[in-house]
């Protein structure tokens, strides 16, 4: 049996001074009203005109090297980022898949030319990526894909479709899985490939696929002969399937998987404390003792990721972990303060719940569905 340690942290002054630093600007922007809080804000807070004050600030793309227009500062630091705007729910969307992962990926296997044409462009917060990933009829058996790209002369024709594309109707681009060799039976893995899809390119299609809340966050995106050109193939042709998990060990291992509904804990503890509620701030009291674990798990991958290492195996365990904590705040918090949750409610409570139940479905399927994530964990800690 195979143990899985993660490693303690702690912050260094340096740390905690920029921490204030974070927090003391996104709580001046509020009260300017460049933003209101929201849960899930991650996902469904769009604001281009916010994403470009923080690549302003070289709040974007932190980690990247300064060569492409990036600070090269530390995943610790990144990491600081992330935890203040998801706790003050600031609307981050807009260029949160190029910042964690459609960045570090091209970083990682692009050529030279795609980290001069790409990173800059998001760094400033400008430039927006979508994850074609999942299919229909597919379910969480992503090696079954059937989006194809055929070579032709000069690049690649792509028919396909792919479903809950993320943020696809306000992304520029879509790093795309697909098929550049007909499937093997016997490696299942082999001849994918992964190319970058300009989303404004003749054949593609984008239309909506709503949360229960009618906002708009996910997507299907039908692509006809699209042409992609050959110097848009990220990394080396037919090594998609390695190169997409080394992405998702950058989707599942933020502390995003953690916080979606913290503003709505947080509400919760302040209007507790108001009324005066000791048994019910005792039950709010179970819920940030799990989170405040979940947190130094998750401090523990991103010191990880700074070290250089495999987080594929833990990232998955504190995702699954998350998502179940993530849903039992709502649940917890709507008995602790009886309210008819309404996103058009003027009452902030109300809003935040309503956020918070409603978008609670997706959190199991986005990133990797909790049986994926188990499986994963399963294969991990049990040696052949």
């Amino acid at each position: 049996m195979r143990q899985l340690q993660l490693p303690a942290f702690q912050f260094t002054e340096e740390q905690m001074a920029f921490r204030q630093e974070v927090r003391a600007y996104l709580e001046q922007e509020k009260l300017d009203g460049a933003f209101e809080t929201h849960s899930d804000s991650w996902l469904s807070g769009y604001s281009a005109e916010f994403s470009q004050k923080l690549g302003e600030k070289g709040w974007v793309g932190i980690t990247f090297p300064k060569e492409y227009g990036g600070q090269a500062r530390s995943s610790i630091d990144r990491y600081i980022i992330t935890e203040e705007l998801l706790a003050i729910g600031a609307p981050v969307a807009s260029h949160w898949f190029a910042d964690r992962q459609s960045g570090p990926l091209i970083l990682k296997f692009g050529t030279e030319q795609q980290k001069e044409f790409f990173i800059p462009k998001i760094v400033r917060g400008e430039c927006f990526f979508s994850i074609g990933l999942s299919e229909p009829n597919s379910g969480s058996d992503l090696a079954s894909l059937k989006t194809t790209a055929t070579k032709v002369d000069g690049g690649w024709v792509v028919n396909g479709m792919k479903t809950w594309t993320s943020g696809a109707h306000h992304s520029h681009y879509m790093i795309t899985l697909c098929r550049t060799a007909p499937q093997d039976v016997n490696n299942r893995h082999g001849g994918m490939s992964q190319l970058i899809i300009d989303l404004k390119s003749e054949g593609v299609t984008v239309r909506p696929i709503q949360f229960l809340t009618g906002e708009h966050h996910f997507n299907e995106v039908f692509l006809e002969s699209v042409f992609v050109p050959d110097d848009r193939l990220i990394g080396q042709e037919g090594n998609g399937w390695s190169q997409g998990l080394t992405e998702l060990s950058f989707e599942r291992s933020g502390p995003e998987r953690i916080l979606s509904t913290f503003p709505l804990l947080n509400e919760a503890m302040k209007l507790l404390k108001v009324k005066g509620d000791h048994r019910g701030l005792i039950d709010v009291a179970k819920l940030v003792s799990r989170m405040w674990s979940l947190r130094n798990m998750s401090m523990g991958i991103a010191a990880m990721l700074e070290e250089g290492k495999d987080v594929n195996l833990a990232a998955a365990l504190v995702k699954d972990l998350g998502n179940s904590f993530e849903q039992s705040v709502a649940e917890v918090i709507r008995l602790l303060l009886p309210t008819m949750p309404s996103k058009q409610e003027a009452d902030h409570y109300s809003r935040l719940l309503a956020e918070s139940i409603l978008h609670g479905p997706g959190f199991t399927l986005r990133g990797g569905t909790t049986e994926i994530l188990r499986g994963i964990v399963a294969k991990g800690v049990v040696s052949a």
